[in-house]
Order: C-alpha cells, then structure tokens, then sequence
C-alpha cells in the first residue's frame, strides 16, 4: 500500500482515510468493529473521529471515540495498526466548544479516556475558533506535544488567511504547527478549496484530509431521484446535489467507471487522491461490503483522459 507523509509530520497514512462519524449512528459497534477489523487488515491505517461525534444522533456526543475505544480494548495490536485522528473544538454542550487553552486540557482528557488510549496521532481543531487567540491555542498543543497525549496537530474548516496565520503564529512561537487541514472537497464541492486554500497547502507542505469525499453519499450514484433520497438516514443530505450540474458529474462517473470496471464512488475517491496536494479523502461506510467497494478506489489509476472528462463535467457553470 501506498503511503503519504502528512505535511512535514512523521505521520505516514494511506491515500483512503476512514470516517468513522457513522459509528454508534447508523453503524452500532459490532458492525463498526468488522469495518475497523476489514480496513486494517485491507492495508489501510488512517482513522478520522471527532469527539462531537454523534451528538446529532440518539448515541449522542462522544459515540464514535467510545466505539473505537472499545474496539483497541480487544488488544491484539490493534492501537499500534492504526494512525488515529480526533478533533475538539465542536460544540459537545453548554459552554462545552471553542479552542481555548483551558477546553483543549479539559476535552483532550475525555477524548483519551473514551478512546482507551494514551495518546492521539492527530488532533485536530474542528473549526476556528475566533474568540481564542492563536497563540494561546498554539501553546495549549504545544503543551500537549510535549506531555506525550498528541503526537501531531491539525486544522479543520479553516480559511486560507486564518490557517496561514496559525502557521504563522506557530513558527513565531517555535510551537507544532498544523500539519494538516480537513476541508469540505469532492468533485462537486471544489470551489472552496480551490480558491486559495488548496495552493496554501501545497506551498506550506500541510497535508490535506477532506471530508464529503462522497459529497454525502450522492457521488456513489445511489441518488437519483427525489425518490432514492428514502434509501438512507443520510439521504436528505445529498438532496442539494442533485440539480444538471450534480447530473452531469454522475453521467462522467458512470462513463468513467465503466471503462474501468469500477463503480461511481471509487472514481470520485481516486479523482480526489489525484489532485495536488491531496493527501487522502476521507470516507465512511456502514457495512464491510460498502468499505470494500472504497478501498478499491487506492488501487484505481485514473489517465489524463479520465482526470479532464471529470474535471469538464464538474466545472462551475
């Protein structure tokens, strides 16, 4: 298996990240732990929570780390398979959200506890946070580098200019900086990627870990129609995909995917790890069947040819 050094980190991880935001949701543990099981022993090893995780579903807030908690808790080294990605910063309740030194301590603590570990390859902020000063959140990470409990940090749904200015923050300091950022990016939703942050990354060597690789599931090719949204808990979401331009992606899927004997999904994930700068898309699933189909998207090639006919079809109008 191929793998990609996260920005300037000694964190090395496959081209296919696996989310885990469905665990305790519509995923319940013993499925979770045979995708876990089937993921590791696919060759792949990067996984991505969130202690926030799922705070939207009856599981609540905290669900997926607890889940893979008790998954390492089986043993047989499964903690040392994996590089293990959370992030704080979300709201988890009352006053319970923001990146200030005195949360990060107290939200880092519980995030370890849930997931039985002693430490977190990467920790990431969730979203920024304007009210905290970078540098007071700067030093709350470097304290936590150096106590051992994170190896790596990273950012998620940062601006260009706020992410640059992190970095900025954290040379002047002599602090970790953000090894990588985690933005919305897939064949539908590029524009904001690529409007800045993309070319940030590629020039501050930040790794790259996009979420909605999928676009909500809508570029798997499920969603059709106004009637196929019912297959799914989450297929409300993939609703605001579905106008000519969403059409005319999954026309060049398909197109694409036929000739390579693949399916839709795995087209869109290996677009995804082609592009510059790009160090994997995230994606999750609910059965090990599905996460079969996503790992074959890291031994798919896709040619100039197919790279263009993609790119044309998801242009913005």
């Amino acid at each position: 298996m191929e793998l990609r050094r996260l920005g300037r980190s000694d964190l090395m991880v496959a081209p296919l990240v696996l989310g885990t935001n469905v665990f305790g949701w519509t995923a319940d543990e013993k499925t979770s732990f045979a995708i876990l099981d089937a993921f590791v022993d696919g060759g792949f090893n990067a996984v991505d929570t969130a202690d926030v995780y799922s705070r939207w579903s009856p599981a609540g807030a905290g669900a997926s780390e607890s889940v893979i908690g008790n998954w390492i808790a089986q043993g047989g080294g499964r903690r040392d398979r994996i590089v293990l990605a959370t992030k704080v910063g979300s709201e988890m309740g009352e006053g319970m959200k923001g990146l200030s030194a005195q949360y990060i301590e107290q939200a880092v603590e519980a995030s370890l506890k849930r997931l039985q570990t002693d430490y977190i390859d990467l920790y990431q902020s969730h979203r920024d946070d304007p009210d905290t000063p970078q540098d007071e959140t700067a030093k709350a990470y470097e304290r936590l580098v150096k106590a051992g409990k994170v190896r790596v940090i990273g950012s998620s749904n940062f601006t260009p200019e706020r992410l640059k200015s992190a970095l900025e923050t954290a040379k002047a300091l002599g602090a970790p900086r953000y090894e990588s950022e985690q933005p919305l990016y897939n064949l539908y939703d590029r524009a904001g990627f690529e409007a800045g942050l993309q070319q940030l990354c590629i020039a501050e060597a930040v790794g790259v870990i996009p979420y909605y690789g999928l676009a909500s599931g809508f570029l798997t090719g499920k969603y059709r129609s106004e009637e196929d949204l019912a297959k799914s808990p989450r297929g409300r979401g993939a609703k605001k995909y579905m106008d000519a331009r969403g059409m005319r992606i999954l026309a060049a899927l398909d197109q694409v995917a036929a000739a390579h004997s693949a399916t839709p999904a795995q087209v869109a994930l290996a677009w995804v790890m082609a592009q510059p700068g790009l160090t994997g898309p995230i994606a999750s699933a609910t059965s090990v069947t599905q996460l079969d189909e996503l790992m074959g998207s890291a031994r798919l090639k896709l040619s100039a040819d197919d790279l263009e006919a993609l790119d044309a079809a998801s242009a913005s109008a």
